[in-house]
């Protein structure tokens, strides 16, 4: 008070003079706080460490521009929605929901909250304040089809799936796809656990694929068990999200893998220079580094790794797309025509195996 009397009684210009010489107080922009909504625990090995490897990665990134939370072990019904709103109350303005069915709860809370960026993997509704982003997850299955479709003896492959949705029939479709493109006699058998984290129920669909003839079996499941049931069994097994060779090193013969860390870096980037906008549909793969092989066994023969490699080489040049026409499904009926590629609307709603693949998609 004292101080605006006394430059109130000067002349103008000695007022602003003094004013300059005066110490300005500074004042830190307050950080982003970004939130991160996981499924299952941190520490699972696959799907959920990885996203969290991307918030590590983001915060290295990012310093003290940003500030993150996570919340592990959040189901997919009415206690993930509980989760958002708290998470949006106390004010973080960037929200990323790492999993399939969270899509319903996240719909409802961002109505709510407005001015929450939210963003959802695998997912399919948008909104003003929604964003979708997902891996190209079918250039990773094509790739280990490849190998599988070469390493089999049997020319049976085995595929434990999580939940029969779109996204992960694309995977196994795909995988049986890669399978054929070297190996026209190789099929496909598909046991569904309804779960996307139990080991006790994953090793025992294995334990069956590989009892039912499968010497090469893929996961949509989140835990390593599948890789340590084809190693004391002397089979083969591919990874996804993490590279889980550690528990079966004779087996596994490669894996799809992401990197999450460029996506989270660059869409907190767009938050923090306000470009970031809602109503997209992002979708990464081995081109951009989302979507990351896991290193190839040393079992695999020179020639099969000869082409796995110039097939990896297509799908980044774009030549090679793995669902481009002719494919029919396993009843006969034309799912692309020659000519055509699968498009991303379709994949949304994908609920049909293609033709190798033995049985039905569950209801």
């Amino acid at each position: 008070m004292q101080l605006n009397k006394t430059l109130k009684s000067l002349p103008l210009c000695i007022a602003a003079g003094l004013m300059a010489t005066l110490p300005v107080a500074s004042f830190a922009a307050e950080p982003l706080k970004v939130a991160f909504v996981y499924l299952g625990p941190r520490g699972d090995g696959g799907w959920t460490q990885q996203h969290d490897m991307g918030r590590l990665g983001l915060e290295k990134e990012m310093g003290d521009k940003i500030k993150t939370t996570f919340v592990e072990n959040v189901p997919e019904t009415a206690d993930s929605e509980r989760v958002f709103r708290q998470l949006a109350s106390d004010g973080y303005t960037l929200i990323f929901a790492t999993s399939f069915g969270y899509m319903e709860p996240l719909q409802k809370v961002a109505k709510l909250f407005p001015k929450v960026k939210f963003e959802h993997v695998n997912g399919f509704k948008t909104a003003p304040n929604i964003s979708v982003y997902e891996p190209r997850f079918e250039e990773g299955f094509y790739l280990i089809g490849v190998l599988a479709g070469q390493m089999t003896k049997s020319n049976t492959l085995g595929f434990i799936g999580s939940f029969p949705i779109p996204s992960v029939i694309r995977n196994i479709d795909s995988m049986t796809l890669g399978a054929q493109s070297v190996n026209p006699k190789a099929t496909t058998k598909a046991i569904w656990v309804n779960t996307w984290y139990d080991p006790g129920k994953e090793r025992q669909a294995a334990d069956t694929l590989i009892a039912q003839g499968a010497d090469n079996v893929a996961q949509n499941t989140d835990s390593p068990a599948s890789i340590q049931a084809a190693q004391e069994k002397g089979t083969y097994a591919f990874s996804i999200d993490a590279d889980m060779a550690k528990f079966g090193p004779k087996a596994q013969l490669s894996g799809t893998t992401e990197d999450w860390s460029g996506y989270y870096i660059a869409e907190t980037k767009k938050v923090l220079d306000g470009s970031w906008t809602g109503n997209r549909h992002t979708r990464w793969g081995i081109k951009e580094g989302m979507v990351v092989m896991a290193p190839l066994n040393s079992a695999i023969p020179p020639a099969a790794v000869k082409v796995f490699e110039e097939k990896k080489a297509a799908i980044v040049s774009g030549s090679l797309n793995p669902f481009a026409g002719p494919i029919k499904d396993n009843t006969g009926k034309e799912l692309v025509a020659a000519g055509k590629t699968l498009d991303d609307a379709t994949f949304n709603s994908l609920s049909t195996y293609v033709a190798g693949i033995d049985g039905s998609v569950p209801k």
